[in-house]
């Protein structure tokens, strides 16, 4: 079984869709990141830098518990015990995967998510940074475009990790200010995995 600790920000879908994707059972652990619940000590046992999502697999790579944290290493971690097809064992194909899948960890979260930050929540308006971030979303946004022009998913011909981790990111396009109209390889792109019935459970997680 495995115990998924989650919110309902996009790094924590990731992880949900990507459950749901594998058609496993799970149970969910609502970790309140409003209400300072991802600093308990529970918590903080699972995932030390108290960040959303994490998992408790009970039976890791050697039969005992194991727990995961960061996005990214749950996706793999999942994709490779289920030896799904989602991260592909071809090592050509397989780096096509890790590489849009890092973009996603090192670019696509932490600026769209800074965009997020600036746009809408911050208690002060920062116009120097609600500019930066937003020029880089833009032009992270037509990196994408560029891409699925030339492919119907990040990786390639496939559906894989990397379309289940920007996805999310993807969904919150109104907070950043973006129309998809503007990018339709990216609408297009979004639309396809919006309709899999995977993806639509996955984002609705946890029940809140």
């Amino acid at each position: 079984m495995i115990d998924l600790y989650t919110w309902g920000t996009p790094n924590g879908r990731k992880v949900s869709v990507m459950l749901e994707e594998l058609a496993l059972e799970y149970r969910v652990h609502p970790i309140n990141i409003m209400e300072g619940d991802q600093f308990s000590d529970d918590f903080v046992a699972i995932n030390p830098n108290s960040k959303i999502p994490a998992i408790v697999d009970s039976d890791g790579p050697d039969g005992a518990p194991i727990s995961i944290f960061e996005s990214g290493a749950i996706l793999i971690y999942l994709a490779e015990k289920y030896e799904s097809s989602l991260l592909p064992t071809d090592a050509r194909a397989r780096y096509q995967v890790l590489q849009w899948l890092m973009l996603q960890m090192g670019g696509v979260g932490p600026m769209f998510g800074q965009t997020h930050h600036f746009l809408k929540f911050a208690k002060e308006d920062v116009p120097y940074a609600k500019k930066r971030y937003s020029e880089e979303t833009r032009r992270l946004y037509g990196v994408l475009d560029k891409r699925l022009e030339e492919c119907p998913f990040l990786a390639g011909q496939d559906y894989s990790i990397a379309d289940i981790a920007t996805y999310p990111w993807v969904s919150r396009f109104e907070f950043q200010k973006i129309d998809l109209n503007e990018f339709p390889a990216v609408k297009g792109w979004f639309d396809t995995l919006s309709a899999r019935p995977a993806v639509e459970k996955g984002m609705a997680v946890p029940e809140i």
